[in-house]
């Protein structure tokens, strides 16, 4: 093959090269040096952190014709050998394909055989967790109590998978997830050896993005690389990474802090265009608030931060957010991207949290100007109180506490026009209906294109319920979208003219919620049920047979005809 990828060609041969494992390689290379080696060691920890590749470098450190040496020469045959897997006295295994007990029984059949090239004999086994029961059960004896010339090294990204007794059988090292700044410096010097140009802050987003793997970091560095023309750039990054940029998440975060929603749903509006995945938006966005948080309470730990970097823009939303809010912005988000799972329609989830986030109230803080001044206005009353009783003066505080006691009345939601409708229904005709719903799709095809995407994803729950010359009511799921579309009057006034070209009649769009439909129709229907009722014995008997329908399947599902 003429290319390989990064990993592959940058994998380490040294202690040294292993990446954020200091802990680890640290031990090894004392070991090594004092010939204390045991004859199991058991390393484990997530994917990409160097398990496999420090096995390897132990297998050459342990048969290099130097030894005792804390770093493979990788110039002798025994550490070249073992490199190019020439040497068959060092053996990977791969249990995930290899987890019978035939495989293992093999083994123990040939470790008592003593080394053909090299001093000891090596067994790495990869992924050992998914081993058998009863393969462990075969390697327990073997693993417990080798030939002297025998090593056993397994690895695996989980441990709690893994008998006890295997796992007390083995010396065992975890791998901790690399940090960024140590990717971006093992990507940098990759970089910068292969004649890449790129931007630092192009590394430090696909460091973050690979989470504390460096195998992660370097694949996608590599497709990085062949995205871009002649330089690695922040854009490259973050197509390849499918990550937000950090100038939208500003914008977002500001207009959500002003709350401007018109603002805030047209950069949404942008990001999902660019094909951004409305769950792993609602994930970065989390993020990052919860680096805004961190940065408010511990500004000098930049390495804890997931997903933001710290420009200006950044910092002064972060001086101008309340701690409160934050809290209330992300129990938002994490409640939207819990039901985005669920649901084939996770951008209007995603739509509704950033209007509901961009209009909610920002919490009061105690020392806000707002709060000082009401407290000295408090104090400067009390003492004002405290003098008239010292003249005299009775003061009579129940109707005030009478006050207090008063409930607050809260905001009601978005209420139909109850008299509208009904007019609607009492001429409401089938044909009228009919029509509207044959060319509802296209109707919102053409707002597509007339570049309101955003208002047209709030017709997806809604359907025309009954229309009569000149208007029609329009059933909405959600009250939110149904208020959010009557309130915009660019909206409404083009669904009335596209309505128009389309069908050749003038209709007038009348919003109401599902389940205040429901109540005025029902209504309606009683009504006009009672007034037919009193107007001929004809009619009793028309009467006679719509309770009866009524019995049987309820008002719901029982539609009038003249």
């Amino acid at each position: 093959m003429a290319y390989q990828a990064l990993y592959r060609v940058w994998r380490p041969q040294s202690f040294i090269d292993v990446v954020g494992q200091q802990h680890v390689t640290k031990t090894l290379q004392n070991a090594l040096l004092h010939q204390k080696i045991s004859h199991a060691y058991l390393f484990s920890g997530p994917r990409g952190t160097g398990k496999t590749s420090a096995a390897k470098i132990l297998a050459k450190a342990v048969n290099c014709e130097r030894s005792p040496v804390v770093e493979p020469c990788n110039e002798c045959d025994a550490c070249i050998g073992i490199t190019d897997g020439s040497i068959p006295d060092v053996i990977e295994i791969d249990a995930a394909s290899n987890n019978g007990v035939e495989e293992i029984r093999d083994i123990r059949d040939k470790v008592k055989y003593s080394p053909n090239v090299v001093e000891y004999k090596v067994y790495i086994i990869d992924e050992v967790h998914m081993l058998s029961i009863g393969a462990f059960n075969a390697l327990l004896k073997t693993l417990e109590e080798p030939p002297k010339h025998v090593i056993f090294i397994l690895a695996t990204t989980e441990p709690h998978k893994i008998p006890l007794t295997i796992i007390s059988r083995c010396q065992r090292f975890d791998f901790k997830r690399i940090t960024a700044m140590d990717i971006v410096g093992r990507m940098s010097h990759i970089a910068t050896e292969s004649g890449v140009n790129f931007e630092e802050n192009a590394l430090t987003i696909i460091a973050r993005a690979a989470e504390g793997g460096m195998r992660d970091a370097l694949s996608l560095l590599d497709q990085a690389i062949s995205f871009s023309q002649d330089r690695v750039t922040v854009d490259d990054a973050l197509t390849v990474t499918g990550a937000v940029s950090q100038g939208y998440l500003n914008t977002l975060a500001k207009a959500i802090l002003e709350r401007d929603v018109t603002t805030g749903l047209g950069a949404l509006e942008e990001l999902l265009f660019q094909g951004k995945d409305p769950a792993r938006f609602a994930e970065d966005f989390i993020l990052y608030f919860r680096d805004m948080l961190l940065y408010q309470t511990a500004p000098n730990l930049e390495e804890s931060l997931e997903r933001v970097m710290l420009d200006d823009d950044f910092k002064e939303l972060a001086e101008r957010t309340q701690p409160g809010q934050i809290y209330q912005y992300i129990d938002v988000l994490n409640q939207a991207g819990q039901e985005m799972k669920f649901t084939n329609h996770a951008r209007i989830y995603l739509e509704v949290s950033i209007v509901k986030l961009c209009q909610m109230e920002a919490p009061v803080s105690a020392s806000s100007p707002e709060v000082n001044d009401l407290m000295k206005k408090i104090n400067l009353l009390e003492k004002e109180v405290e003098q008239l009783k010292a003249n005299g003066v009775k003061v009579q505080a129940e109707p005030a506490a009478q006050a207090a006691k008063k409930p607050i009345r809260a905001k009601k939601g978005f209420r139909a026009p109850t008299g509208k409708i009904q007019e609607v229904l009492r001429t409401a005709t089938k044909e009228d209906l009919n029509l509207i719903k044959s060319r509802w799709g296209d109707m919102v095809e053409t707002l597509n294109q007339r570049q309101m995407r955003s208002q047209s994803a709030l017709l997806n729950d809604a359907e025309p319920v009954a229309a009569t010359n000149g208007s029609f009511v329009l059933k909405f799921k959600y009250d939110i979208h149904c208020q959010m579309a009557m309130e915009n009057q660019a909206f409404t006034s083009a669904i009335a003219s596209i309505l128009e070209e389309l069908t050749g009649n003038s209709y007038a769009a009348i919003g109401i919620p599902e389940d205040q439909w429901m109540s005025i129709r029902e209504d309606f229907i009683r009504n006009s049920k009672t007034e037919d009722g009193d107007s001929s014995s004809g009619d009793q008997e028309e009467d006679s047979l719509l309770t009866e329908a009524e019995k049987l399947v309820g008002m719901d599902l029982i539609e009038l005809n003249d």
